[in-house]
């Protein structure tokens, strides 16, 4: 079925089927053939790469980077880009193009908006220059390096109650006064922010600054809600970037990237980390791929499906199956301890998966045990 437009309240709607919109979605993704070739091309068109310290086979934001780069991509290519070149800085666990710090700059100034947090570093104001001083002096330091000299602890049911310095660093990150500088293993370096980001970039003003995120997040996913459930860290929505579009059997407003449309495509295999952003969107992956996906490492064992960390696997445009896989470095492997088949592979799809769990092993220097 061709890309048509019809006229629907005097607006051009594109009505596309679900191949269509799948196709559109792996592409802007950088998950067809052939591979790019560049890091931060990579990160530019992604717009970000979401950081999480699981390391079942490897870090995520690694994982995310290979599926598109391949075994070409070394993990110290993205510590140069973050913490020498500084082409690329993290940000609220994500790693994004230094191009897009301007979009940002506003809503941190606008940082925290929450009436409980804006009181809770009033009291602690004096605190709040403490950490600046000693970084503005010591930086980069880590946050065990730090004092707490708060004078009201911070307060939570969860993980942060009483991780004050914690706390406050990362406020001052939201603030944009305090930026990760780097990592230390998997502990961030915190430093005054004029040392990480560069001097005169221009803030742009908020609403603007929403617009054109919205507009890159849909370049960068081809096709998405106008409108979507609110998620912690990126949305999912696009608002109005764009142009409307229907996807046959899928109900909904979507929004489609025009430069996306009819281009031409030819797939590959690849396989996913849970981060991916062409899986991390929950409900589109369902409208879109008709594809099931949990993360299961919170679960007990007993009552997983796939696996710990199961790796979804992409085969041209569908999402076939799940591989569950661990990287024991010290014995030197890699255990697909199970392939999950959504559909029945055929001969050619089981090579091209087994296949990529090779690549995968030989980027990590490992060997492949389990495949049958």
């Amino acid at each position: 079925m061709s890309v048509v437009a019809v006229r629907l309240a005097g607006v051009g709607v594109h009505r596309l089927d679900r191949a269509q919109a799948r196709r559109i979605a792996v592409r802007a993704q950088l998950l067809a053939a052939p591979r790019p070739t560049d890091l931060l091309a990579v990160v530019r068109q992604l717009t970000l790469v979401q950081i999480d310290p699981t390391a079942a086979v490897a870090p995520s934001a690694d994982l995310v980077c290979w599926s598109r780069l391949g075994s070409s991509y070394q993990p110290a290519q993205l510590r140069e880009a973050l913490e020498r070149d500084r082409t690329l800085f993290e940000h609220h666990a994500m790693v994004r193009p230094m191009d897009d710090l301007g979009l940002f700059l506003a809503a941190m100034a606008a940082s925290p908006g929450h009436e409980r947090h804006r009181e809770w570093l009033r009291a602690n104001d004096s605190f709040r220059r403490d950490v600046l001083d000693l970084l503005s002096r010591s930086g980069p330091l880590l946050s065990r390096d730090i004092p707490d000299t708060s004078v009201v602890p911070w307060p939570s049911s969860g993980w942060t109650n009483n991780r004050n310095v914690t706390q406050m660093l990362e406020f001052l990150v939201l603030r944009g006064e305090v930026a990760i500088a780097g990592r230390q293993g998997r502990q961030r370096l915190w430093d005054v922010a004029q040392r990480v980001y560069p001097a005169g970039v221009p803030a742009v003003e908020l609403e603007q600054a929403r617009r054109l995120r919205d507009e890159r997040r849909l370049r960068a996913l081809g096709i998405a809600r106008a409108k979507a459930v609110i998620v912690p860290g990126e949305p999912a929505e696009v608002g109005d970037a764009g142009e409307p579009a229907v996807i046959e059997g899928v109900a909904g407003e979507w929004r489609v990237d025009p430069a996306a449309l009819g281009q031409p495509f030819a797939g590959r295999t690849a396989l996913l980390s849970p981060f991916d952003r062409l899986v991390h969107d929950r409900v589109r992956l369902a409208d879109l791929f008709e594809y099931e996906y949990v993360l299961e490492m919170y679960k007990p064992k007993a009552s997983r499906r796939w696996g710990y960390f199961a790796l979804p696997i992409l085969h041209g445009d569908r999402l076939v199956g799940k591989v569950d896989a661990t990287a024991d470095r010290r014995g030197g492997t890699l255990t697909a301890h199970a392939v999950h088949e959504d559909v029945a592979f055929t001969p050619q799809v089981t090579r091209a998966v087994h296949d990529e769990l090779h690549d995968l092993a030989s980027w990590l220097s490992l060997t492949v045990a389990g495949l049958r």
